[in-house]
């Protein structure tokens, strides 16, 4: 069971989720609001998985060389990321164009 969180699971949920989880979403939505391309939002996650990676050991007691807890912090906070730009990008197309597109939900656009 400890294959993506380690040691502890509360220490899994708070710094990878809480708090990197809300780093990557500001990340992405502020990207996604000032037009930049998805992809620099994922790009941005790499430094902030080695940074969740850094209070994991520090805090936790949790492993800083483990590639593999670095992979599973990297997938999450990218993911995180890639979901809020997509949010602001679809809010903002919807705002910006209303003749040519009318959103369906948070993240999908239909065409007028």
């Amino acid at each position: 069971m400890g294959i993506l969180y380690g040691n502890s699971l509360a220490a899994f949920v708070m710094i990878t989720l809480v708090l990197g989880g809300g780093a990557a979403w500001m990340t992405g939505r502020a990207i996604g609001q000032t037009w930049g391309p998805m992809w620099q939002a994922v790009a941005y996650m790499i430094p902030l998985a080695g940074a969740a990676r850094f209070l994991h050991y520090a805090l936790a007691n949790g492993s800083l060389d483990s590639l593999h807890f670095y992979a599973v912090n990297l997938v999450i906070l990218m993911a995180i990321a890639a979901l809020a730009h997509r949010v602001a990008r679809t809010s903002q197309m919807a705002q910006q164009y209303p003749w040519l597109y009318k959103q369906t939900s948070p993240v999908t656009l239909q065409p007028r």
